[in-house]
């Protein structure tokens, strides 16, 4: 190996410093980016929307078929089976659904409604929800 090549060589720590970096940095840099629409632990604000006759008896995430008229609903990160109070701003209304689907899969929106649930809520198409982990 000539002097040339030896300058290009970089050391073994110089390797693994960049990837330990990433590993603190990259997920700060994506929480300052995408920051969480919460008021308190296990809560979240946005928008809700309801599926339900396309999808009733088709099977969900958590392995058990939809049924429309059961208060249930999809959510991003919930653990499935997880109980969730959901509250209408709009109008005060609430109704305690559990997840058992992922979804909503549309931008901006934080939880599926089944069709049941949304008429609890007196939802047509789209609300502006508090959605509320129970323990």
């Amino acid at each position: 190996m000539n002097e040339r090549q030896r300058r290009h060589i970089l050391p073994c720590w110089s390797r693994r410093v960049p990837a330990g970096i990433l590993s603190i940095v990259l997920p700060l840099a994506l929480a300052a980016a995408f920051p969480l629409q919460t008021e308190a632990r296990g809560t979240q604000v946005g928008q809700a929307s309801w599926y339900g006759p396309g999808f009733h008896g088709k099977k969900t995430a958590s392995g058990t078929r939809f049924n429309q008229h059961a208060l249930t609903a999809a959510h991003r990160n919930l653990p499935l089976g997880t109980r969730a109070k959901v509250t209408n701003l709009r109008n005060g209304k609430t109704v305690l659904v559990t997840i058992n689907d992922r979804g909503p899969f549309r931008k901006g929106r934080i939880i599926d409604l089944s069709r049941a649930a949304a008429q609890q809520l007196a939802i047509g198409g789209l609300a502006h929800v508090r959605v509320e982990a129970i323990p």
